[in-house]
């Protein structure tokens, strides 16, 4: 946008306290009045603007808490670029009557085929293959024999749409579901087993797509790791807290575990070195929703919730996705 360019709601203020895609800025700027980080990068300039902040945009990793908040008198929104909101005080913002909104559904499709992928890679030594070939090691005799996946036993922790697009695409490799969650839900074809104990010890690949925060923190831990087994793979597309790192690596050093193929870690962006350095270990730089066509989507979803809001539509709207918390 032009910088004589008119926001069609400049009275709308929003603070950013993510980096902003340049998929969702220029949307951003051509609707309100934008302030890129500026609690951060400029605290005396942002106590001038923070009583007219009437908005938040944040992405899935943001961290939003009360101390934020109580310097948003007029705050009425926070929208989420992600499906993961673990950063945000929810509750916080519900107390002072803002809406927390995210944007689910767009970004299925994507965790769910890295999902696979990571299944795939992870089972055929795929990401060590290619280095096999490129390190000249192929003359001096084949590689080592990798795991099959088609018929495998999956077990999935969280069963919500994500999780159910996961196992829809392995039901195509012939791969016994089953899954763990809170609660079961009748209306899935999916076994539900109460343990996660008990999942693990009867799955050949273990792939979380469970909520972050308080509630799933180290939920897959070392009993769990122990009872997946020496050839069993854990795949994470879910938040790098609901597994207990520091266990990982012990049960993949010690033979344990039979391999990980991790797109989330617990001190993002830095990994582990012990992590990086393991062989039967695949790893992505948190990608399960890097595609142009999603994060465009996700951007224009993230953006119409900040636009509906402003305009006064009620957060129980197709329009405006509000957490469960905020329903």
């Amino acid at each position: 946008m032009s910088e004589h360019t008119t926001p069609l709601s400049p009275s709308f203020e929003v603070l950013a306290v993510m980096r902003m895609s340049p998929l969702m800025e220029p949307l951003l700027r051509a609707q309100f009045t934008v302030h890129d980080r500026l609690h951060e990068s400029d605290p005396a300039a942002f106590e001038a603007v923070a009583p007219r902040i009437r908005g938040l945009v944040a992405s899935g990793e943001s961290k939003v808490g009360a101390a934020l908040m109580d310097r948003l008198p007029a705050l009425e929104i926070i929208s989420v670029m992600g499906v993961g909101y673990d950063g945000i005080d929810v509750a916080a913002a519900k107390a002072r009557g803002v809406v927390v909104t995210h944007t689910p559904d767009v970004l299925n499709d994507d965790v769910a085929d890295l999902a696979l992928a990571l299944m795939l890679a992870g089972s055929r030594q795929i990401v060590a293959a290619d280095r096999y070939i490129r390190d000249g090691k192929w003359p001096g005799g084949p590689m080592p024999l990798a795991r099959k996946l088609s018929g495998s036993r999956l077990g999935v922790v969280g069963m919500g749409r994500i999780g159910q697009a996961i196992a829809r695409r392995a039901q195509a490799f012939d791969m016994p579901v089953a899954y763990h969650t809170r609660q079961p839900k009748p209306d899935l074809p999916y076994p539900h087993v109460a343990s996660l104990v008990e999942l693990a010890a009867n799955s050949d690949v273990l792939v979380v797509i469970t909520p972050g925060g308080a509630a799933t923190r180290h939920l897959i831990n070392a009993e769990v790791l122990a009872a997946l087994g020496p050839q069993g793979l854990l795949v994470n597309v879910a938040r790098g807290s609901v597994v207990d790192e520091t266990a990982l690596i012990e049960a993949l050093e010690s033979g344990a575990l039979g391999g990980a193929a991790l797109d989330v870690f617990a001190d993002e962006p830095n990994v582990p070195e012990r992590l990086r350095a393991l062989p039967q270990v695949v790893l992505t730089p948190h990608i399960g929703s890097a595609t142009r066509s999603t994060r465009e989507a996700m951007a224009g979803l993230a953006v119409e919730n900040l636009r509906a809001k402003a305009a006064g539509g009620a957060v129980v709207t197709a329009v405006v996705t509000a957490v469960p918390e905020c329903r």
